[in-house]
């Protein structure tokens, strides 16, 4: 168990908005599969000024607490496929290990606009589908799962947040039911959250563990339980349209600071 840092009033004051930070982004992430690695590790490297690396390495920490709480939450909602969850989980993992290591000897970041582009791409795309789709449109089986999960494992451990707009996305672009996807993606995020967050404490040490990232625990552990229950309510249809404005909102923010 890591040691929870003795607050100051001023500590506490400065912890505020990482606790409202976290909890947006839980909620977010809980009910649209993506986007809290995005938004936190975006704030951290932006705003703070950390190193791409320790940022990742803090949001990594962060999203073992919030995403054991969401795939709870989904599992109770019946929003999981356990058969895509197998077919994900493994590449994950293996994609994560690899990425998490070369960003803690490697500068990731030259490949980052490529990526950020092709998440807009996919963005527009959903909201094509979201357009056209019918209110009783039958969904289909993903057929490409084990590549996407290790391309997204890898992209998430070295762009500090990527699992969910890689895999969610590209899983709902091949037809998947929304909220399954959702519950299942969000479910196997743990695992790989815990082997990221591992790799990275053996590489770097313990020294992402810091306030922020204790104000994105207390934020997320609350929201994690809402965004499960959202998913479950809110029609598929309305969902891709949210992923779709979701993906291209945060890929176009991150492509153009990745650019200027």
């Amino acid at each position: 168990m890591l040691p929870l840092p003795e607050l100051s009033p001023e500590q506490l004051q400065a912890i505020v908005p990482f606790i409202v930070i976290g909890f947006f982004a839980q909620l977010v992430d809980g009910a649209l599969g993506m986007a809290f690695g995005v938004i936190t590790n975006t704030l951290l490297v932006s705003v703070l000024g950390l190193p791409p690396a320790r940022a990742s390495a803090s949001v990594h920490l962060v999203e073992s607490f919030t995403t054991a709480a969401s795939g709870i939450s989904h599992l109770l909602h019946g929003n999981i496929d356990w058969r895509l969850f197998r077919r994900l989980a493994i590449p994950g993992i293996l994609g994560g290990v690899i990425g998490a290591y070369l960003l803690s000897n490697v500068d990731g970041s030259v490949a980052r606009p490529f990526v950020m582009a092709y998440l807009i791409a996919i963005g527009f795309y959903l909201l094509w589908r979201a357009i056209r789709m019918a209110r009783a449109q039958a969904h289909r089986n993903a057929r490409f799962v084990a590549p996407l999960g290790l391309v997204g494992g890898f992209m998430d451990a070295v762009g500090g947040g990527g699992w969910g707009p890689v895999v969610t996305s590209n899983l709902l672009a091949q037809g998947t039911e929304p909220r399954r996807t959702i519950g299942t993606v969000n479910a196997a995020e743990f695992l790989l959250t815990v082997t990221v967050s591992l790799t990275f404490i053996a590489t770097i040490g313990v020294a992402a563990f810091s306030i922020a990232a204790v104000g994105l625990i207390i934020g997320g552990l609350i929201a994690a339980p809402l965004g499960a229950l959202l998913v479950r309510k809110v029609p598929a249809r309305a969902l891709l349209f949210a992923v779709a404005a979701i993906l291209i909102g945060t890929s176009g923010v991150s492509l153009y600071r990745a650019i200027f």
